[in-house]
């Protein structure tokens, strides 16, 4: 039989079964499936809301989703920490009413009813909202199941998640004694980054305002930032500590997209006999075009990802070969299901994972980045952030870090929870709404530039 004669009797069989147009309201009203069935009546949620708290001074925003099965509630982390009550404001008032009495086992299509309701979609407010969401479904997911989270995504690949930490200094000595604090403490992987005399570098911990005698705001004080003598720096500190701490250790950067393409290709070549494990964000995304340049270029590995939003603009990326590590926020991008995909994807064009974990992300999403880290065959790194007191006591169950790797409890879920109340008493900054050093740095003819 043809596949045409067998389209055809299929749907006389489906004409014979329901009348006119009932076989299209009968599939509507099938999907998706009924919720689950618990005491008292289905699966349903009660209510969201956002928890906004900044326990280590960093905003931060965490959703709760609430059940109809007592007790039961997941936790999801929507932190976009520059813009957070623009979050809180997705969440609470267009998520929340499109989403309340919906099953939450429904993942998938509660992810992309979601995405789709607001029509204008890929942006970072409504994907760290669907992230907030999306992260405490997982959540509630493996505690009804009684698993941790990685066991929903295939179970365990690795005893534990390798990690890297932030080594700086004003000096190559001083980066130098960092990378072996570190060392000494059991990590094998770290990142280095040194200060520019005079100049607000990224990663160092030097940022300086330029005073401005027309500025009566806080808001225009200048950060001065020119690119070239970074460019000519951080080669003189690769060779320094190749020289001192020879091969053992391996050494990243993250240029911070703070460079024109043609001097950051220059520069991740200058450190190529350097053997770096990978170079970030050479390049902004407005200008991944020249990826395909720097391969061609150099056999330094590349890693790419913090600032993207929609999958336009990595897939390109990583089917052509042209980066090593895709380093993504995973609120940014919508949350686990779709860092999920991303992960498969990558898998398939060799690509590895390195997900974002600055302080900007709150404990719940490590949590979240640690799960999934566990469960991808093509885990490469993670960025590892040492928890502060106020932030264990806030979020109890914050991954461990022990000996360079992070370590996750086997409690269901996530395996993370949150003290409201204490969160409570780190109540978020509105006064500045953000760090105004974002959009303040600025090169010394007063042009502005990318932080």
């Amino acid at each position: 039989m043809d596949r045409r004669t067998c389209l055809a009797r299929l749907s006389l069989l489906g004409g014979l079964a329901l009348p006119a147009g009932a076989a299209h309201r009968s599939l509507l009203a099938q999907a998706p499936a009924p919720a689950l069935e618990v005491r008292g009546g289905r699966l349903r949620i009660t209510d969201i809301k956002t928890i906004l708290t900044a326990p280590a001074g960093i905003r931060l925003v965490v959703v709760k989703v609430l059940t109809s099965e007592p007790g039961l509630y997941g936790l999801g982390c929507a932190t976009f920490t520059q813009r957070a009550r623009v979050v809180a404001t997705a969440v609470d008032q267009y998520l929340r009413p499109f989403l309340l009495g919906k099953d939450p086992t429904q993942i998938e299509d509660i992810w992309q009813s979601s995405w789709l309701s607001s029509y204008w979609r890929n942006g970072p407010v409504l994907n760290n909202a669907i992230s907030g969401v999306d992260m405490a479904l997982w959540d509630i997911l493996g505690k009804r199941a009684g698993l941790p989270l990685y066991q929903l995504l295939g179970g365990k690949c690795r005893r534990a998640v390798d990690t890297y930490r932030h080594a700086s200094g004003q000096t190559l000595e001083e980066v130098e004694e960092s990378v072996r604090r570190f060392q000494a403490q059991g990590y094998r992987h770290i990142r280095v980054q040194i200060a520019v005399p005079g100049q607000a570098t990224y990663g160092s911990r030097t940022a300086r305002a330029v005073p401005d005698p027309a500025a009566q705001r806080d808001n225009a004080q200048a950060l001065l930032w020119e690119p070239k003598p970074y460019c000519r720096l951080v080669p003189r500190l690769f060779e320094h500590l190749r020289k001192q701490l020879g091969d053992e250790v391996e050494l990243l950067h993250d240029v911070h997209e703070r460079v024109p393409p043609i001097l950051a290709m220059q520069l991740v070549k200058d450190l190529e006999p350097y053997r770096p494990f990978f170079i970030e964000d050479p390049f902004s995304p407005e200008d991944i075009g020249y990826f395909e340049h720097l391969r061609k270029l150099t056999a330094t590995p590349i890693a790419m990802g913090e600032l993207f939003n929609s999958r336009h603009e990595w897939l390109d990326l990583v089917t052509r070969r042209l980066i090593d590590f895709i380093r993504v926020h995973l609120s940014q991008v919508g949350g686990l299901t779709m860092a999920r995909k991303m992960a498969a994807i990558c898998e398939m064009f060799a690509v590895r994972t390195a997900w974002h974990g600055p302080g900007d992300v709150s404990p719940v999403g490590h949590a979240a980045n640690v799960h999934l880290d566990l469960a991808i065959p093509n885990f490469g790194i993670q960025e590892a952030r040492e928890f502060t007191q106020a932030e264990q006591d806030v979020f109890p169950g914050c991954p461990e870090l022990r000996d360079g790797y992070y370590w996750v409890h086997d409690k269901p879920g996530l395996g993370i929870d949150l003290d409201e109340a204490l969160a409570a008493r780190f109540p978020i900054q509105d006064d500045p709404p953000f760090d105004y050093s974002w959009g303040n740095l600025r090169h010394r003819d007063g042009t502005v530039t990318k932080p």
